[in-house]
């Protein structure tokens, strides 16, 4: 198998198959919290795709070149928390300067990528399953792929269920929770996809 038809399908397997929100339950703050619009749920996905790939690339070659020779395994967690929120930092600085009004619609949201377990999760899944450089993007870029995904699937059911008739103890998060399980269930679906 070549590296491209391994890239497609790695990412095909991680958005779909194997989606952090929906089949691993990552990442669920900004994904019920942030997905109330389409704008700011494919806003708060882009940011997530960066630091997410971002991320774990500089990851990789800290845990590969400084924590593994020095053995400094132990403090691999720490060195990706301040890793990670030094990336966050620079995406919100960047995002206030460049795109003022999605910055204020993401509102708390954006720091929070810093405490989202998704992105510390992918760097220390990949770290932990030995994955080489090449598996390391592979997996960061699908994941993060399937964060967009599944936040955008979720702010379209929220726009248009909220013009429906719904039972007064089903209205707010009630309904929101039941659509995102519904959609678990249909992305469980995909488990038996096999590409061999």
């Amino acid at each position: 198998m070549n590296y491209v038809t391994a890239f497609i399908l790695g990412i095909i397997n991680y958005a779909l198959i194997d989606n952090v929100v929906l089949c691993r339950f990552l990442g669920l703050c900004p994904f019920l919290g942030v997905s109330k619009k389409t704008s700011t749920a494919v806003g708060m996905g882009a940011s997530v795709i960066a630091v997410i790939t971002l991320s774990s690339a500089i990851t990789y070659f800290i845990n590969k070149y400084v924590l593994i020779p020095l053995d400094l395994v132990y403090m691999r967690t720490i060195a990706y928390i301040m890793i990670i929120a030094a990336l966050v930092q620079t995406v919100e600085i960047i995002m206030k300067r460049k795109l003022p009004s999605l910055y204020k619609a993401l509102g708390v949201y954006l720091p929070l990528i810093t405490t989202n377990c998704a992105v510390l999760g992918v760097a220390i899944d990949s770290s932990q399953k030995g994955f080489d450089f090449f598996n390391t993007m592979i997996f960061a870029i699908g994941t993060s792929v399937g964060f967009l995904v599944s936040i955008v699937i979720m702010a379209g059911i929220r726009e248009r269920i909220q013009y429906n008739k719904i039972p007064k103890a089903f209205k707010g998060m009630p309904i929101v929770l039941l659509a995102a399980g519904l959609m678990a269930i249909a992305f469980f679906g995909f488990k038996g996809v096999s590409f061999t």
